[in-house]
């Protein structure tokens, strides 16, 4: 009479008991177990002082770090505790001399968008050019050149608009793709990037960390040069403006914020999954930090 499986099973667990024998120990050698405890304070510390010269352009003070230090190996550096201290910097409204987190943090975010599209130009060249734009503006009113005087008045308030683009985004008036836009749109861009070829060059690479190919910058040349209607990435263009629209308004400026983020944080391009993680949260509205609790959050840039 053959053995029922019951009964095989309670030998096969008799003589594991018997005998000492046990069963195989499998090892997945690509989930190892991160041992956050092990972690010294000193690394600890490197991190939350990134951190802050990351987000918010200076260091942490002595009162700041123990905090923080305290706050992070108090709950084994879990991924919860380390977002905690990331929001802090991006929307704290705790006042630090009359100042809070969250306007310094739009503050550095707009001296790194200034970085990346108009070669670091500080807020008193651009009041200088906005001052000019004017002065010309106010002399064209009274000399009755009216035309004169729209051009001149349109080009102070593009420079104003990049003036004000720290206070719009932290009152959220404005979105980075249109603190984008105005670094754009303003003479300073253009004397960096002068004629249409320097130009469309330039905006695929900032925009986009890539240059056109041959099709693209044939139709945008054209749009900028001779305000010649065309599509670009499925939008009507015909001017410097729409076509700076069609620029931000499309999925590979998406793209490109995740690109600009990981190589300016970690110092390499995103793989095509960080890509759409990364993106998932950023698309909710807009926001650079949302793209930077994901980098920030991270053993590879806390350095653990």
């Amino acid at each position: 009479m053959p053995a029922h499986p019951i009964h095989l099973l309670i030998f096969g667990v008799v003589l594991t008991t018997a005998f000492g024998c046990r069963p195989d120990e499998f090892v997945y050698s690509d989930n190892p177990v991160p041992h956050y405890d092990e972690i010294s304070t000193i690394l600890v510390k490197n991190y939350v002082n990134r951190m802050y010269i990351d987000l918010i352009g200076r260091e942490p003070t002595d009162t700041e770090m123990d905090r923080d230090v305290v706050l992070l190996e108090g709950d084994t550096l879990s991924p919860e505790v380390r977002l905690a201290v990331i929001n802090t910097l991006v929307s704290g409204t705790d006042s630090l001399d009359g100042t809070t987190y969250r306007t310094l943090y739009y503050e550095k975010l707009y001296t790194d968008l200034k970085a990346r599209f108009l070669e670091g130009a500080s807020d008193a060249v651009l009041n200088e050019r906005y001052g000019l734009a004017r002065s010309m503006a106010v002399n064209d009113s009274l000399n009755g050149n009216w035309a004169g005087y729209s051009m001149n008045q349109a080009r102070a308030e593009r420079f104003l608009a990049v003036l004000e683009c720290p206070v719009d985004m932290e009152l959220q008036e404005i979105d980075v793709r249109e603190a984008c836009a105005r670094m754009i749109w303003n003479g300073v861009y253009d004397q960096i990037n002068m004629n249409s070829f320097n130009f469309v060059n330039a905006t695929f690479d900032d925009l986009y960390q890539r240059f056109p190919t041959q099709a693209e910058f044939d139709v945008s040349y054209d749009i900028i040069e001779y305000n010649q209607p065309s599509l670009l990435f499925g939008m009507s263009a015909n001017d410097k403006p729409s076509y700076i629209d069609a620029m931000v308004w499309n999925p590979e400026w998406d793209e490109g914020m995740v690109r600009w983020q990981f190589r300016s944080f970690l110092a390499r391009d995103p793989s095509d999954a960080e890509v759409l993680e990364a993106n998932a949260d950023f698309l909710l509205n807009l926001q650079t930090a949302d793209i930077q609790r994901y980098i920030l959050q991270s053993d590879e840039y806390a350095g653990f």
